[in-house]
């Protein structure tokens, strides 16, 4: 089963500046289609979303107070789907 960590936990930040999220996975989420399956669950316009085998990063550009919540991000690139556990 592929294990997912997200950094940091908790994060705190002024609107209008920029956050970062960061998710590993234990395994390369690279399938063998070409594809990467990483999903984060939330997406707007000022988010995007890099990265590839197993380091991805969620930026918010310009944060917003409606922005506040609880982030994670999931594999599907093998079964099961795993996604980080608060």
């Amino acid at each position: 089963e592929i294990v997912m960590t997200q950094t940091p936990l908790s994060l705190s930040i002024t609107p209008g500046e920029q956050a970062s999220n960061s998710c590993r996975s234990s395994q390369s989420l690279l399938h063998s289609d070409g594809y990467t399956y990483l999903y984060w669950f939330l997406q707007k316009a000022r988010f995007s979303g890099s990265g590839s085998g197993t380091d991805f990063t969620l930026k918010i550009s310009r944060v917003e107070a409606e922005d506040v919540g609880v982030y994670y991000c999931m594999q599907d690139a093998q079964d099961p789907p795993t996604v980080l556990q608060p």
